[in-house]
């Protein structure tokens, strides 16, 4: 029989026919926030896209403490209230599988490979290695900081005091990708301009070619996943940059040379790749694994700054009194330094409350049930395996129950919550930027809690305090915050919205 088109197109629909009759059953205990038919739920998945953060209130607000919404891939079930969020936190990876569940929102087979999920030891590199260095090696940091607000902000400003708009996310990607690849890869290759714009652009594909593979059913994820991928190209591309320098690396770990590597990400790799998977220690492994964590570290950090410096910007009451705070401790503790940004709790407390306030996404803490058995929450919920699991992050956040006055951004809403704290003997540090807690998720919960928030944590602080310390600020239509970009549960910083800057005259 001749293999026509036709027949090609039958053929698939046929398989993806049986994948969605297959696939899209759910828990019919469980309240759907859409229709629920073969092809209706798939409909609904894309309405869900147009409309994600407006869903997945509704669903919170009228459904506890569980609901589900419609992917075009699969049902995801969405958490909404603290009792079953707990029980996430609480399940072991066998049962509940963190890197399976975020793996598959990122389609990571076509995006970053494999290894992120079948073997993430970056995790333990991020949270001992990178967590340790951003105290000890916090001046390199600062001095990157003030080297890349130089290049990207300072040799733009007009001489004389005059006004410059400047393209906000565009900008201050370019400053994070420099600061956090001080640590990861040393000052000459973070301050390369095409290494530098490579691990913005791959950190921005990963999202867009994830948004792409995901529409379609896993039937056809073999078939469009190679097509959009963004890592062949990616990965060959910083080959260019970093195979030497691993090669010598490699090198000198193998005839046991005395010289002592830097301190930095290239190395820890090496250090603490897994002796049972020689391949983790190849020249193609460590590339990947570094564009891996890039991703991690860029394109969250930036996107939170942006926020951040939007409410700033709108809102300049609050100026003064952080500006003072850094100046304080600074003259306290004599220079930058751990217990000198441990100081500035309104700073924390405004970082903190924008993140609070804008987040990331209306959804974190994704699972994936591997049990053959499935999951049982506490409620006696059961879901089978190979389900998907969340939480309603964006939601939690803005809860009257968890927030007074959940819809206002009050920048020093935390820094009050510490002084509480502090005044009844506690001692907390409950209520800092880098400590998750059930009514604050969006670092995620528990020992699954992003490993790399306090390196992030500390970037952001010194970011903020550069700009306090050299510059003020505005937007081009005064007291209008831009309005952040949803697609899907993603929230993003706008990416039209220019700043203002002025370099600052100190009086």
């Amino acid at each position: 029989m001749e293999f026509t088109p036709s027949l090609l197109a039958l053929s698939i629909s046929l398989v993806v026919f049986i994948w969605l009759k297959k696939n899209r059953k759910a828990h019919a205990a469980v309240p759907a926030m859409g229709p629920e038919g073969i092809f209706s739920s798939y409909l609904g998945a894309l309405e869900y896209l147009k409309n994600a953060p407006k869903i997945i209130q509704k669903g919170y607000n009228q459904h506890k403490p569980m609901f589900r919404v419609p992917y075009p891939d699969k049902w995801m079930y969405v958490l909404s209230s603290a009792r079953l969020i707990a029980d996430l936190r609480k399940a072991p990876e066998h049962e509940l599988s963190p890197a399976h569940g975020f793996g598959a929102t990122l389609a990571v087979k076509y995006t970053l490979g494999m290894r992120f999920v079948e073997t993430p030891y970056h995790e333990m590199v991020v949270r001992r290695e990178l967590t340790r260095s951003s105290n000890e090696r916090l001046l390199d940091v600062w001095d990157e900081v003030v080297c890349a607000f130089g290049d990207e902000v300072g040799v733009k400003l007009i001489a004389g005091g005059g006004w410059v708009a400047l393209p906000a996310l565009e900008t201050v990607l370019r400053i994070v990708s420099r600061t956090s690849n001080r640590l990861f890869v040393g000052v000459e290759l973070c301050r390369n301009a095409d290494y530098r714009d490579l691990t913005i652009e791959y950190a921005e594909n990963v999202i867009k070619r994830a948004r792409i593979i995901n529409l379609f059913p896993d039937a056809l994820k073999p078939i469009v996943g190679p097509l959009v991928s963004p890592l062949r190209r990616g990965t060959s591309r910083a080959s260019k940059h970093l195979a030497p320098i691993i090669e010598e690396r490699l090198r000198k770990e193998e005839t046991h040379d005395e010289d002592v590597d830097p301190n930095d990400l290239i190395s820890w790799l090496i250090t603490h790749a897994p002796a049972d998977s020689p391949e983790e220690k190849t020249i193609p492994a460590l590339i990947q694994r570094i564009m891996q964590i890039n991703f991690l570290a860029v394109h969250t950090t930036a996107n939170s700054f942006t926020q951040a410096l939007y409410h700033l910007a709108a809102e300049p009451r609050y100026v003064a009194p952080l500006r003072e705070e850094v100046e304080a401790a600074l003259s306290q503790e004599n220079g930058w330094s751990k217990a000198t940004l441990g100081r500035c709790c309104k700073l924390d407390s405004f970082l903190r409350e924008s993140q609070r306030f804008n987040g990331v996404s209306a959804i974190n803490m994704h699972r994936k049930v591997l049990s053959p058995s499935g999951f049982t929450f506490s409620d006696g919920t059961h879901l089978p395996m190979g389900t998907y699991i969340t939480a309603a992050t964006y939601a939690t956040h803005h809860d009257e129950g968890n927030y007074q006055d959940a819809e206002k951004f009050d920048g020093f809403r935390f820094a009050r919550m510490r002084e509480a704290e502090e005044s009844e003997g506690s001692g907390s540090s409950k209520y800092q930027m880098s400590t998750p807690d059930p009514a604050f998720l969006a670092f995620g919960l528990g020992k699954h809690a992003c490993p790399g928030r306090f390196f992030a944590v500390t970037e952001l602080k010194l970011m903020l305090a550069y700009i306090l310390l050299q510059y003020d600020i505005r937007l081009e239509e005064e007291g209008v915050r831009p309005p952040s970009e949803w697609f899907g549960t993603t929230c993003g910083a706008n990416r039209s919205a220019k700043v203002l800057f002025r370099k600052r005259f100190e009086t």
